[in-house]
């Protein structure tokens, strides 16, 4: 039988690229945690996602540390950018301040085989609300962020009080059949 790793490797093309991420992360001596889709993971039943996004206390270091585990790297104002050649896992690293306690919060996970802190469950549903939210981005992502709000709150019943009323119909219902 596969492994979670192992299934993740082939559809990434890589077949470290995820642990080489924590492992450069951790090196840069920054707190950090997974956030995004691939944290739902931790909650929710798992889907695949080729993005695995990151919150980060300071990024002092974390480029430095993901060039030197052989990522390129792209600085933006709000995020690091990263890729293994050859792969088509994309690691983004949040620069936004919003999420710079999250890794405090953060509890041990393991997420496709690989051991890292993940955003407690509290800060993946508010990191989804702010991008389900976010008029600015594609019309899919957003809706992508309304389906794991969804399935979160399928899985865990509390997630239902910290998604805004009216935001999401399903939630919505949800929450009536849980009170």
């Amino acid at each position: 039988m596969m492994s979670e790793h192992d299934f993740f490797s082939e559809i990434t093309g890589s077949t470290n690229d995820l642990t080489y991420a924590v492992q450069a992360l951790r090196a840069s001596g920054q707190p950090f945690c997974l956030i995004g889709g691939l944290a739902v993971n931790q909650y929710a039943d798992p889907m695949v996602t080729l993005d695995a996004d990151f919150a980060i206390a300071a990024s002092e270091g974390a480029p430095e540390a993901l060039k030197a585990a052989g990522f390129i790297v792209e600085a933006f104002p709000h995020s690091l950018n990263a890729a293994l050649p050859g792969s088509r896992l994309r690691i983004q690293i949040t620069l936004d301040a919003r999420y710079r306690d999250f890794p405090a919060r953060a509890v041990a996970g393991v997420v496709f085989g690989v051991a890292m802190p993940v955003a407690c469950l509290a800060d993946v549903v508010q990191g989804k609300v702010w991008a389900a939210s976010d008029t600015t981005g594609r019309a899919s992502k957003r809706s992508k962020d309304r389906t794991d709000l969804i399935r979160l709150a399928e899985t865990n019943p509390e997630v239902c009080a910290m998604v805004p009323v009216g935001m999401i119909p399903e939630v919505d219902d949800l929450r009536g059949q849980n009170s």
